[in-house]
């Protein structure tokens, strides 16, 4: 039904309420609704937060820590009915107890997972593989895996079950999955680093960085069809310079002293293995004041994004 509108300016279709069929017949025609241009479009969500994961790492790395997950949900801010870190991203540290084992069958089409600590095997339908403190390895969605630690192990874990929540769908059948169990060790990820870093970049590179991909996802340049995922190195002294994009990006940080960035002009310092957020279309740059050679893994939803033509990448300055 129309509303008034205030005394002080004439209604506009802005001011009504959704509407209903007016005489439905039916069950299907009374679940009807409507809306306008006045009122349904440049819908204003809860906005992605700038934010820095703390408690959770620290839970992790406990020695006095049990098996299990730790999720990094920010869902009560997103007002998201399911978990998520952003809105089509889930980050967790998963904790394996030595001589214990962690189970997972996540709702996703593909599983990002880091090593931080200690070292162990994971296997499932796909296959099997020993990890160890650096590596990176993709498991495919909708397969259960089995997690088993030699040493108290850490893993840094990410999936894209929000997407698939977003609109009640099931993972992959298994086999099916958009990637296949793909590992990628620390060595090779350390060779792949310097041979970057020995020829060099120009202004025109966002910085020196890893892009991880596979035989089946190697057209896309991604790990999953709408992830993405870098190791990105910043030497001593030196500055990623300030840019902007549409995806946001969720950051495990792995060397972190005298590391941090700037987001929209506000400071953000680093701390060990924290996760951080960086919200869309955030003017963003990291630099690094320390004597070490600052180091940070990068999951972003850029894959969707690039699908869509509209990545949005750009330099920028902060401001003031």
């Amino acid at each position: 039904m129309p509303t008034r509108s205030s005394p002080a300016r004439p209604m506009t279709i802005a001011d009504l309420p959704v509407q209903h069929a007016l005489e439905p017949h039916t069950p299907a025609e009374a679940r009807a609704r409507f809306f306008n241009p006045g009122n349904a479009f440049d819908i204003q969500l809860p906005a992605v937060p700038d934010h820095i994961f703390l408690a959770e790492p620290a839970r992790a790395l406990d020695a006095a820590s049990p098996t299990g997950l730790i999720a990094c949900d920010l869902s009560a801010v997103l007002d998201c009915p399911f978990p998520a870190t952003s809105p089509l991203i889930l980050a967790r540290y998963g904790r394996i107890r030595a001589g214990e084992s962690l189970q997972t069958a996540f709702a996703a089409s593909g599983v990002i997972c880091y090593v931080i600590q200690g070292q162990g095997a994971s296997s499932g339908h796909s296959g099997a593989i020993r990890w160890q403190q650096g590596d990176v390895f993709i498991l495919p969605g909708g397969e259960p895996f089995t997690h088993s630690a030699a040493s108290d192990a850490v893993l840094w874990i990410v999936t894209n079950e929000p997407q698939l929540a977003f609109e009640a769908l099931q993972p992959p059948a298994v086999g099916q999955a958009p990637t296949d169990l793909v590992h990628y060790t620390a060595p090779e990820i350390a060779r792949q680093l310097k041979m970057l870093q020995d020829i060099g970049r120009d202004e025109a590179t966002a910085g020196i960085a890893v892009l991880f991909s596979s035989d089946r996802q190697e057209f896309r340049r991604n790990v999953l069809p709408t992830l993405t995922l870098a190791m990105n190195a910043l030497p001593p002294g030196t500055s990623q310079r300030a840019h902007r994009h549409n995806a946001a990006a969720v950051m495990l940080l792995v060397q972190t002293e005298g590391a941090y960035s700037l987001m929209d002009g506000k400071r953000k310092d680093w701390a060990p293995w924290a996760t951080t957020v960086t919200p869309p279309e955030s003017v963003h740059s990291h630099y690094n004041d320390g004597e070490r050679q600052a180091v940070f893994l990068v999951v972003q939803d850029g894959g969707l994004f690039y699908h869509l033509r509209s990545m949005g990448f750009s330099f920028a300055e902060q401001p003031p």
